[in-house]
């Protein structure tokens, strides 16, 4: 009998359901509105001595005070009802909130560059697949300071990881960079050069990027690897499958980064959907692992290695530190995938061997994945 004040175990059971089944709902059924998977950003630097930079986010979003995930229709509705006094104070905001969010260095001192929004009243704005009134661009300008040496961006921890391109217009070159989540940009030389990244900062990078594609960007695998934690009870079997996994899709990465593999990436994402579904299938059809499973699963791994490689393929890799950038990506992944585990280990391990776990976490759970599953599939293959 549970001690007074003290919540049974009954009770802390369905809390726990509770709180899966919230999290795998929340990892699915996201609202309409735009999904800034990573922040594009363009620096120009002019002949004439101007800069200017265009960073892509949601300015609708940013004028109302609001998360780029609420649903787009509901924004460009408020933003449509306001008088034109009212909009022109959003617009305000926006501009604040980009001027707060965003850090532009000339020799380490902080510069305040003009932030207008380009795609406003325009036709551009109203061509974007999702609903918007006032653009996807904001645009920081202005005059690169006499005798500067080298220029720095970067973004707060509000903004995704930036994929940053630099285009010198004075000296033909182009450059990229990977920012992480609340980085700077290496120092840029205004007198010739490029951007100059060491092997630790680039490791670091995309070691994060590896470990955000899972958590919390990564909901397709954070599914599959949920469906093999339900019917594992155990934990050696479950690292075996974990094993095969990683192995697989490292496979894949490694070959479809040097381009010894490619598939196009609409068959890849709906097989990848397939997959989480056959995997909760499996978790109803049985209540023990059949000794084909880590073999199905390394099959699996195959696809969602595929997977990682359009993500890499956005991202890009440097010339200088390519295998670098390529196994801290992977080890990152990894990384995302055990704290997944981690994560459901807290949430409901602690009743894995309660007679009442498979009827009470597995079947339900897997219920769900699944039906999550053949959704994804159906939408991804048909469109």
């Amino acid at each position: 009998m549970p001690l007074p004040g003290c919540p049974s175990p009954t009770n802390s059971l369905v809390n726990s359901i509770v709180a899966l089944t919230a999290l795998i709902l929340l990892i699915a059924a996201p609202a309409p509105a735009h999904d800034f998977a990573f922040t594009e950003a363009t620096l120009l630097i002019q002949r004439d001595g101007a800069y200017r930079i265009d960073l892509r986010v949601d300015v609708d979003a940013l004028a109302l005070g609001v998360s780029p995930t609420t649903d787009s229709v509901e924004v460009v509705a408020k933003l449509q009802a306001m008088t034109p006094e009212e909009l022109a104070r959003a617009v305000e905001n926006a501009r604040q909130t980009v001027l707060r969010r965003v850090r532009l260095r000339f020799d380490g001192v902080k510069q305040r560059p003009e932030i207008s929004f380009p795609e406003q009243g325009t036709e551009l704005a109203l061509e974007n697949e999702l609903p918007t009134l006032l653009g996807l661009t904001a645009r920081l300008s202005g005059r690169i300071p006499a005798e500067s040496e080298a220029i720095t961006f970067g973004a707060s921890r509000a903004f995704k990881t930036v994929h940053l391109t630099l285009l010198d217009q004075r000296t033909g070159q182009s450059s990229r960079q990977i920012l992480g989540v609340g980085q700077d940009s290496a120092p840029y030389p205004l007198r010739g050069g490029g951007f100059v990244e060491g092997m630790g900062r680039v490791a670091f990078s995309y070691l994060i990027l590896g470990f955000e594609h899972i958590l919390p960007a990564g909901a397709d695998h954070i599914l599959f690897v949920l469906g093999l934690f339900l019917l594992g009870r155990r934990f050696r079997p479950l690292l075996w499958q974990v094993t095969a996994f990683t192995l697989a899709h490292s496979v894949t990465l490694v070959l479809s980064s040097y381009e010894l593999v490619s598939l196009p990436s609409r068959p890849v994402e709906a097989l990848i959907a397939l997959s989480i579904a056959y995997v909760a299938a499996e978790n109803l059809a049985t209540s023990e692992l059949k000794p084909w499973r880590p073999a199905v699963v390394f099959a699996f791994g195959l696809l969602h290695g595929l997977g990682f490689a359009d993500v890499l393929r956005e991202l890009g890799l440097p010339d200088d530190h390519f295998m670098t950038a390529l196994v801290a990506f992977n080890v990152g992944v990894e990384l995302g995938q055990v704290a997944v585990l981690l994560l459901a280990f807290a949430a409901v391990g602690w009743f894995r061997k309660e007679p009442w776990y498979r009827k009470g976490v597995v079947l339900p759970g897997s219920i769900l994945i699944g039906a999550i599953g053949l959704y994804w599939f159906l939408e991804r293959a048909l469109g």
